[in-house]
């Protein structure tokens, strides 16, 4: 059970936030309790939409956002987005099985996007003290200058959902799996 309320419905959200659950519902047809919880404070369901809307115009595949979200996740420990990005992984971006136990390893089976997610789960542990070489590893695989910062960003953004998550202990309201252990 959650650690603070989770609004039934946008109506028991606070009245900034109503609008920006609506969109949330429009856009995919539902409202993830990860979102009603945030809508407990406007300004931070504003700022977490606003950032994801404008990763999405990047130029990382959305499978590829899904695959760092996974690796994310796991490095985390973070059972609600692991469940989370299962699913959208599955049911948009399209990753089999065997993809997703790769991400949740910390690598891919598709090579370009091994060189991303290895870069971002070393993010995660190092807190971006990453070294030269695994810099020059991402762009070896391709990555331009802009893409490495959009893994970054992608790093943080996941990792701000995990600690929500973990925080408030939201209560997962998808197809559920658990983190396993580091």
């Amino acid at each position: 059970m959650s650690r603070i309320p989770t609004p039934a419905t946008i109506t028991d959200a606070p009245e900034a936030s109503r609008p920006l659950l609506e969109a949330v519902k429009k856009q995919i047809g539902s409202v993830p309790n990860l979102f009603r919880l945030v809508a407990q404070s406007p300004a931070s369901l504003e700022g977490y939409l606003g950032l994801n809307t404008a990763l999405e115009k990047g130029t990382l595949p959305a499978a590829t956002r899904e695959r760092i979200a996974l690796a994310v996740a796991q490095v985390n420990g973070c059972s609600y987005c692991l469940s989370a990005h299962t699913h959208i992984g599955k049911t948009f971006a399209h990753l089999d099985d065997a993809e997703i136990a790769a991400n949740r390893a910390g690598g891919s089976t598709d090579p370009k996007a091994d060189a991303a997610v290895r870069f971002a789960v070393k993010v995660a542990l190092e807190r971006g003290h990453v070294s030269e070489s695994d810099l020059a590893a991402l762009k070896l695989a391709g990555y331009s200058d802009a893409q490495a910062i959009e893994v970054v960003l992608h790093v943080a953004l996941n990792t701000w959902t995990n600690y929500v998550n973990e925080v408030f202990k939201t209560d997962i309201d998808f197809p559920v799996v658990a983190a396993r252990a580091a």
